[in-house]
């Protein structure tokens, strides 16, 4: 099964980000995004399983919430940015 991270960097849009998905159904969990994910160091990313990720970045983006750069692990270990 495909873990999708949509990255932010800071804290703040990314609690707007989980409380909005939250409220759509969509279970997210708020963390640090891994540093190997995100060059310039710190920051926080929504993780979920389910679910398109651009129906929710369209969503987000609708309720003015900034974010980065959007990932996909595969059940293999790889990772790629995924393009919107």
């Amino acid at each position: 099964m495909n873990v999708y991270f949509i990255t932010f960097r800071s804290v703040t849009p990314a609690q707007r980000g989980e409380r909005i998905l939250t409220e759509e159904g969509l279970r997210v969990t708020l963390a640090r995004t891994p540093r190997w994910m995100e060059e310039r160091g710190c920051g926080y990313s929504l993780r979920f399983r389910t679910g398109d990720p651009v129906q929710w970045t369209q969503l987000l983006r609708r309720q003015g919430v900034d974010f980065r750069k959007v990932y996909r692990r595969r059940e293999d270990g790889s990772v790629e940015e995924v393009t919107l």
